[in-house]
């Protein structure tokens, strides 16, 4: 059986310049190698967090190609790690929309999986407001990526509220299921720690949740808690608030023993 495997999720407070959350992105990386991570996750939007809902178009690249790219494959190449790259805006044919694009880098720098978030995030409360479809594309397809070890299924921020994604991702199970996220504060007070949890135990794995947390430059506040939890629905580590990074190791006994005592994802009928 394989050994345990080190994850790591970054929790960052973005702001609106790209080249300063990139500066902190690499420090936080840096941390997580240091730390033994062979897989570390980046927040939704790691690299922008703007006034507008628009910014994000400005510094939209081309699929496979642009700066921000090339630091995440320079990142995963410099610390030999597998990073899942929170999400980053790619560009569509429509100059007004994006994908929100989360892309996973392996140790030698290539590109192994991109997946574009499928579920877009409408919220209004008060004069909190959210529309995500009107500059964002919606993605369609599952992804799941074999990252070393570790199985790896796909997924960002609002798609943790449709469990069919999920079990999508399990056809073969997967080890880990990765959530970037920059949940708003009413919708994480909520709901967050209670999803992350409920996906685990559906599907019998572990969940990396890296999330954005604090109060940003441009006012608008995130929840952070970034956590991992295990496949019995324990919380293994969590940041509260702030920048910073959370340990924990991906054990195949421990999937292997909740799968036996439970076989709930061999008893699937649907």
């Amino acid at each position: 059986m394989n050994a345990p495997t080190r994850i790591a999720a970054i929790q960052m407070v973005s702001g609106p310049e790209v080249d300063a959350n990139l500066a902190t992105a690499g420090r936080l990386l840096a941390e997580a190698a240091a730390g033994g991570a062979r897989l570390a996750v980046l927040p939704e939007y790691f690299c922008l967090i703007g006034r507008r809902d628009t910014d994000k178009l400005a510094v939209a690249e081309t699929p496979g190609d642009g700066p921000i790219q090339r630091y995440l494959a320079d990142a995963a190449r410099r610390h030999a790690m597998w990073v899942v790259g929170g999400t980053l805006p790619l560009r569509t044919g429509d100059p007004a929309r994006a994908l929100n694009a989360n892309t996973v880098w392996a140790p030698d720098g290539t590109q192994a999986a991109h997946y574009d978030k499928i579920h877009l995030f409408s919220f209004e409360q008060g004069s909190e407001r959210y529309d995500e479809g009107r500059v964002l594309h919606a993605g369609s397809t599952p992804v799941a990526v074999q990252a070393g070890a570790l199985r790896v299924g796909l997924s960002v921020c609002y798609d943790l509220r449709f469990p069919e994604l999920y079990r999508a991702l399990m056809h073969p199970p997967c080890d880990l299921l990765s959530v970037p996220a920059a949940f708003t504060v009413p919708t994480g007070r909520a709901h967050w720690e209670l999803l992350l949890r409920a996906r685990a135990v559906q599907n019998q794995c572990y969940v990396v949740a890296a999330a954005q947390g604090g109060e940003h430059a441009t006012g608008r506040r995130t929840w952070g808690h970034s956590m991992v939890v295990d496949p019995w629905g324990e919380v293994l580590a969590v940041q509260p608030e702030g920048e910073g990074v959370v340990f924990a190791d991906v054990d195949p006994a421990r999937l292997a023993d909740v799968r036996t005592r439970l076989p709930a994802l061999a008893h699937r009928r649907l």
